[in-house]
């Protein structure tokens, strides 16, 4: 169905022309439609300069979000801006090659007057903890913080409160919280008759709150959810490279092998996301992003969370702007982002909604109070008429104005519309250059043995006292000893590990 426009306007193709205009580098997204016409001089575009302003892409299932990310993707990267994207579904490893016309593109093209031309894009295949074909990407327990990890085990505020004070007993104790056999092994000393007395003088814990955490743990191990904690850990600064032409990488983190942890990968992103904005230098606005990121399935971040989580969120995304980072949630319905995350999102691309059920009608009426008022559709009724690869669009212009709403009819990617196999993906991902850095994992000295022989010295003389299993019998000592050099000394990874975790924190006391 054509979209019905509100008001007559002779003027509306000059009118969105000039307002998408960008005098710098910039995103084409499509072309404007009103009515049943196309106006292929009305380029429809978000400059990249605002890319940092954060976005929402949003719709329902099957009308063309993981293409508009795709394209914009691809463009980011031809431009010089290294992209992070979540890969739920395997859908957007067709980035690496180029795509093949068909006749819905050739139909595309020719309706938009554009010039098409297949084109694959730099492309780094990661996966969480080696589970599925990419590089293993990996963070230690207390790199990933009591905040987070709650979110991962849906611990509730009393064991939220309890893990903060294991964190912070192992950080003075000098208990290197690597992997879940460490944070096992902390909890399980914590509750013995020797380690109990240790925590007295801060509140000590509660034998049924670690009971129920230990529990949790067990659970998530069983999960297989062990396989991505532990070291090396990711360095957020490979996310940041280029290619010796010039363009972004575009670093897919491959999650179909995991896509029933969506509690754990969605946590995944936002410790990436404050991992970002910790080691990144203050920038201020600049002409191109030093990094977009994706975040898909935004949803699976946002369910059952606490208020303070969310606030935490919150303010990391907005602070994250001032280091060069743009971020895009990418969901179904708009509602699913918390309204303080959701006013920092500037750009706007809504794919069609459907009003099948009394909540989507609701989030139908609550996106039309978000966009800028229009007499050129009748919104409400446009949202629900968008076919595939047609979105509702607002932006920010150069100068920080939110542009008008227009309909717009999406250009196609250029690179391959569909998923390649993991074979492929595999060999992509041995053939990166950081894959050597991550590929074997590294069982140094931790907490686990730490304790282990604590417990040993103390007990009667002739006992033996094992270290807790932590892999369920499976996980081998990759490298013996601990690595020489302050920084990677006890002493040195603590204070490390304590600046770097600290993120969450910080931003709650600013």
């Amino acid at each position: 169905m054509a979209p019905r426009r509100k008001k007559s306007g002779d003027d509306f193709g000059p009118r969105m022309a000039d307002a998408y205009t960008s005098k710098g580098a910039s995103i084409v997204l499509g072309k404007a439609v009103l009515g049943d016409t196309v106006y292929p001089d009305a380029v429809v575009r978000v400059p990249t300069a605002m890319c940092n302003r954060h976005g929402l892409i949003a719709g329902a299932t099957g009308t063309g979000k993981t293409k508009t990310l795709q394209v914009m993707a691809e463009q980011l990267s031809s431009l010089g801006v290294p992209v992070f994207a979540a890969d739920i579904k395997g859908d957007l490893s067709g980035l690496m090659r180029p795509g093949e016309k068909s006749d819905a593109v050739g139909t595309r093209v020719d309706q938009l007057k554009i010039d098409w031309s297949p084109s694959g894009h730099p492309v780094t295949f990661l996966s969480l903890g080696g589970i599925g074909p990419g590089v293993p990407v990996r963070a230690a327990v207390s790199a990933f913080g009591p905040e987070l990890l709650a979110k991962v085990l849906g611990a509730n505020d009393t064991q939220t409160s309890s893990l903060s004070l294991v964190f912070r007993y192992a950080d003075e104790k000098g208990l290197g919280l690597l992997d879940l056999a460490d944070l096992r092994a902390v909890l399980q000393y914590l509750t013995s008759d020797e380690g109990e007395q240790e925590l007295k003088g801060i509140g000590g814990l509660a034998a049924s709150t670690a009971g129920v955490l230990l529990r949790d743990i067990i659970q998530l191990e069983d999960q297989g959810a062990e396989a991505f904690f532990g070291e090396p850990q990711f360095d957020v600064a490979d996310l940041l490279r280029t290619t010796p032409e010039g363009a972004g990488v575009i670093s897919c983190l491959e999650l179909a092998a995991t896509q029933d942890k969506p509690k754990l990968f969605s946590t995944f992103l936002m410790w990436l996301l404050a991992e970002l904005f910790h080691h990144l230098p203050e920038v201020g606005d600049l002409d191109k992003p030093k990094l977009v990121f994706f975040f898909d399935e935004a949803h699976l971040l946002f369910e059952d969370a606490s208020k303070a989580f969310l606030d935490q969120v919150a303010q990391t995304v907005r602070l994250v702007r001032s280091k060069g980072v743009g971020v895009f949630f990418v969901t179904q319905l708009p509602d699913d982002v918390p309204e303080d995350v959701l006013a920092q999102l500037g750009n706007r691309v809504q794919h069609a909604l459907r009003a099948f059920t009394p909540r989507d009608a609701k989030a139908l009426k609550a996106a039309v109070t978000t966009y800028p008022k229009t007499d050129d559709y009748d919104l409400e009724e446009a949202l629900t008429q968008l076919g595939i690869g047609e979105a509702m669009v607002t932006m920010l212009s150069e100068r920080g104005a939110p542009t008008p709403v227009v309909w717009t009819r999406m250009v196609p990617p250029t690179s391959l519309m569909a998923a390649i196999g993991d074979d492929d993906i595999g060999k992509a991902a041995k053939d990166s250059s950081i894959w050597s850095k991550y590929a074997e994992e590294i069982d140094r000295e931790s907490a686990r043995e730490l304790l282990a022989a604590k417990m040993s010295a103390a007990a009667p003389e002739g006992e033996k006292v094992d270290a807790p299993k932590g892999d369920g019998g499976g996980k081998a000592k990759k490298v013996e000893g601990v690595v020489t050099g302050y920084l990677k000394s006890q002493e040195g990874r603590r204070m490390i590990t304590s600046v770097a975790r600290g993120v969450f924190g910080m931003l709650t006391k600013r």
